[in-house]
């Protein structure tokens, strides 16, 4: 599989076996539904103002609409693109928008956006209103749908920020910044502090800049002189994320994490790496070398599909690497996926 391949979901005839799974999955739906239900319920119990259930209304119907909306084009890469609502068309970073969000469709990747002007507007100018979609906020300014997905069925419109943001997160495979106010770093930080702590996937960010720009540069000093200095994060935590200038760096860094590295899953206390090429028995000798502060105990081993995962019979075929992960080490993981694309374990 290339780097560019979209996820391979297709099914075929179901047998016997499909059909139960089919119904051991519909049992478990029904559960979760019912969970939720129940949850309804016990708000009438506990008297809960209107106020706050008007909250849980909106969020739910919100989620649940974004749900339906991403539901089809699960099958494919997408990028997220912050930055800021302000950028003017002339100015050198939204043509750097641009140019990405061309690079990034031409790939076949779907860019995904704030569906607002500026950067936003920027991206999916590059992409193409067929390669675009779009989580619009509803402000009483700035943030009306730019004409590239305004009036598309891909694009959402959100009323909460939060919601707005798991989306952003949870259906993307990476992330990429450009320069933008508090919107554009509050959502950064967040995608950091998502994958520093382990509560979402391994993805690649990048943070790109104009050529020859310091936006992000003036940024990371502010990183590497308060928060590394004052040991509030780890050297480590720098692997979780990418600088640059260069569109074409950028877009190489995003599709190289697909290389090899396909996507993860934790399989009762074991993560599970599902890769697109079997390691060599020389790469796993290393790896078991380079990274054995990140097991808890064991060795890493490269296996088939374990009976677990029989929920996603498409990635069936894939080899796995699997290992007993401390959960802490997140810029390590990351550091070991790099190490899966390029076949090599870094000699320090």
């Amino acid at each position: 599989m290339s780097d560019s391949a979209p996820h391979n979901n297709s099914k075929g005839p179901l047998d016997s076996g499909e059909l139960a799974l089919d119904a051991v999955d519909g049992d478990r739906v029904s559960d979760l539904i019912n969970l939720i239900k129940e949850s309804a319920d016990k708000l009438a119990q506990d008297r809960t103002s209107r106020g706050d259930l008007k909250i849980l209304s909106r969020t739910l119907r919100e989620l649940r609409w974004a749900f339906k909306i991403f539901a089809p084009y699960r099958s494919r890469r997408k990028v997220t693109v912050f930055g800021s609502a302000r950028t003017r068309p002339h100015e050198a970073t939204f043509q750097q928008a641009v140019e990405f969000g061309r690079a990034m469709a031409a790939r076949s990747w779907l860019v995904v956006t704030g569906a607002a002007s500026g950067i936003m507007e920027a991206g999916h100018l590059g992409a193409g209103r067929e390669n675009s979609m779009g989580l619009n906020i509803m402000l009483p300014f700035e943030q009306e749908a730019n004409p590239v997905i305004a009036g598309d069925p891909k694009l959402v419109y959100m009323k909460y920020f939060f919601t707005r943001k798991l989306m952003f997160v949870k259906e993307c495979d990476a992330v990429c910044l450009l320069p933008g106010g508090f919107g554009t770093l509050d959502e950064g930080l967040e995608v950091l502090t998502l994958l520093q702590t382990g509560k979402r996937d391994m993805v690649p960010v990048v943070f790109l800049d104009e050529k020859g720009g310091s936006f992000w540069r003036d940024w990371q000093s502010f990183v590497e002189r308060r928060l590394l200095g004052q040991g509030m994060i780890s050297s480590e935590d720098f692997a979780l994320y990418k600088l640059t200038d260069s569109v074409e760096e950028a877009v190489r860094e995003l599709h190289q994490f697909y290389r090899v590295y396909h996507s993860m899953r934790y399989v009762r206390n074991k993560l599970v790496l599902r890769l697109n090429k079997m390691p060599s028995e020389e790469l796993l000798e290393d790896i078991n070398d380079g990274f054995s502060d990140i097991l808890i105990e064991g060795k890493f081993s490269v296996t088939g599909a374990l009976p677990e995962e029989k929920d996603e019979p498409q990635l069936g075929p894939l080899p796995r690497l699997v290992f007993r992960y401390n959960r802490r080490n997140q810029g390590r993981l990351r550091q070991l996926i790099d190490s899966l694309n390029r076949g090599a374990v870094p000699r320090s």
